[in-house]
C-alpha cells in the first residue's frame, strides 16, 4: 500500500508541475501576444503618420508647381509683349538676353525651394519609421 501511496503522490507531484508550467506558457505566451500586437499597432499608427507626412509634402510641392509655372507663363507673356514693342533689333537682343537671364535665375531659385520642400518631406515622412526602428532596436538590445 505505501508504493501506491508514494506513485500517487509521485503522480500527483508531476500533475501539478505540469500544470503550472502549462499554465505559466500560456500566460508568457499570451503576455507576448499582446506585446506584439501593442508593437504591431504602433508600427501601424507610424506608417500612417508617415504617408501622411508624405502627403502634405506632395500636396505643398504640387501648389509650389503650379504657382511657379503661373508665374512663368505670366513671364512669358510679359516679354512676349515687351518684344512685340521692341523698335530695333538691338533692342530685341536686350530684351531677350534681359528675359533669358530672370528667367534661369527665377527657375534655379524656384528649383532649390523644391528641393528643400522634397527634403523636408522626406525628413519628415521617414521620422516616424525610425522612431520605430531605434524603438525595435531598443528592445532587442534590452532583450539580450
Amino acid at each position: 500500500m505505501a508504493a501506491a501511496e508514494t506513485v500517487k503522490t509521485t503522480v500527483d507531484q508531476y500533475t501539478a508541475a505540469g500544470a503550472t508550467a502549462f499554465k505559466d506558457a500560456v500566460e508568457k505566451s499570451l503576455s507576448a501576444l499582446t506585446d506584439a500586437n501593442g508593437h504591431s499597432k504602433k508600427n501601424l499608427e507610424a506608417v500612417v503618420a508617415s504617408v501622411t507626412a508624405a502627403t502634405k509634402g506632395a500636396e505643398t510641392l504640387g501648389a509650389q508647381a503650379m504657382a511657379f509655372s503661373k508665374a512663368s507663363l505670366e513671364g512669358q507673356v510679359s516679354a512676349a509683349k515687351s518684344l512685340a514693342g521692341a523698335k530695333s533689333v538691338q533692342e530685341v537682343i536686350e530684351l531677350q538676353t534681359s528675359y533669358a537671364k530672370s528667367a534661369l535665375e527665377t527657375y534655379m531659385g524656384e528649383m532649390g525651394k523644391m528641393s528643400e520642400t522634397v527634403a523636408a518631406c522626406l525628413k519628415d515622412s521617414m521620422k516616424p519609421l525610425n522612431e520605430r526602428v531605434t524603438a525595435v532596436v531598443e528592445r532587442f538590445q534590452a532583450a539580450r
